[in-house]
């Protein structure tokens, strides 16, 4: 390769690096306890904990569930049910002061399907793990904070490219994993450097990308409703405003009849950002680790429980499900969590070294530009 390109290329792998190193090593650290979020709730003391009962206790109707989380949160409305991963008899409420609030100002609790006890989440709603979730996801700045933090990820995968095209040449000259330990302390940093960015590599790229994906989530939900969701409620344009909402009892069979095969995610109840002024959606999903994270909403009109659409699923809201969980490493259990974590370390290690390799060069340049003003003068 050329001097002249190297120089290049070298230039570019540099700024990128410097520019998204101080966001990339915020994100690695918080990412961190992310990875192991069930663990850490638990550790805390934060996890929900049903009640013991008979295994053969019935669970109630889900009306009654919503009257039940009506009267644990009075004066609000249900934006979302959903079901807890590791409890099947938990049934995830969110509840705000109207359908449209947005997210982090809703209010998460569990209720109990069989009895109707509400149990409250606290890091679904603040403390540790919330903490680390929104500086991981927004730094508390909402869309501005996602957006930079996907530019911030751009930069990250132009960085890593850069480095491999850099690495190439070296290569060449020295066999791989060399470390020259009877060189100096720069050289030895440059050499592991090198070595642990080259090892990450892929899964570097993996993150980077899938972090780029769920930093734009707002916009690809945005994208969604102009969209698809519009299309399918059409029809209900010029319908006046709702009075009354039947009851849900029945709508997780109705969505099951609608979309065999597939089981019932989440409920978006109307109003909210997933569904309409005049739809119950329920968001159904595989049941396969792949097909799991692939939902496929059913629109339930909220007056007369018939089914008026079943969506089709746009490659972003595919892209969206998919990248969010390999982001944080949920999809091989407690193997994926432990790789993910080590990798994780790693990174931090190579932004690390990447700061102090440049520090140590530009201390090393300025006493030769001293003796060259000075050879001028």
């Amino acid at each position: 390769m050329k001097s002249r390109t190297i120089r290049r290329w070298s230039f570019v792998h540099t700024w990128t690096s410097l520019i998204c190193t101080l966001f990339l090593l915020m994100l690695a650290v918080t990412g961190l306890p992310l990875i192991f979020h069930h663990e850490i709730d638990h550790l805390l003391g934060d996890a929900p904990e049903l009640k013991q009962m008979p295994a053969d206790t019935p669970k109630l109707d889900l009306q009654e569930l919503v009257l039940k989380a009506q009267a644990h949160r009075p004066g609000e409305v249900m934006q979302y049910f959903g079901w807890d991963e590791d409890d099947s008899n938990g049934v995830i409420a969110i509840m705000a002061a109207t359908a449209g609030t947005e997210p982090n100002s809703s209010h998460t609790f569990m209720l109990d399907a069989r009895s109707g006890e509400a149990v409250e989440m606290p890091s679904a709603n603040g403390g540790f793990m919330m903490t680390m979730l929104r500086l991981h996801v927004d730094m508390f700045a909402g869309l501005p904070g996602k957006l930079l933090l996907a530019f911030m990820g751009l930069l990250f995968v132009v960085a890593i490219i850069s480095g491999v095209v850099l690495y190439a040449p070296f290569m060449r000259r020295v066999k791989f994993a060399t470390v020259r330990n009877d060189k100096s302390t720069r050289l030895r940093w440059l050499d592991l450097h090198n070595l642990i960015g080259i090892v990450t590599l892929t899964w570097a790229l993996v993150v980077g990308v899938t972090g780029v994906i769920s930093a734009l989530s707002d916009l690809v939900i945005a994208a969604w409703r102009n969209e698809s969701l519009t299309a399918m409620v059409a029809p209900y344009r010029d319908a006046p405003p709702l009075m009354e909402l039947a009851p849900v009892s029945r709508v997780l069979d109705i969505a099951a009849d609608a979309a065999p095969g597939m089981q019932p995610d989440f409920i978006a109840f109307p109003g909210t950002r997933f569904s309409s002024e005049h739809h119950y959606a329920v968001f159904m999903k595989g049941s396969t680790h792949l097909t799991a994270h692939l939902l496929t909403p059913v629109l339930i009109d909220a007056s007369n429980l018939e089914v008026t659409a079943i969506g089709d699923r746009p490659w972003y809201m595919d892209a969206m499900g998919l990248s969010q969980p390999l982001h944080f490493g949920d999809y091989g259990g407690r193997p994926m969590q432990v790789l993910w974590a080590v990798l994780d370390v790693l990174t931090i290690i190579v932004l690390g070294s990447g700061v102090y390799l440049w520090v140590v060069r530009r201390r090393a340049s300025k006493p030769v530009a001293v003796a060259q003003a000075e050879t001028v003068q």
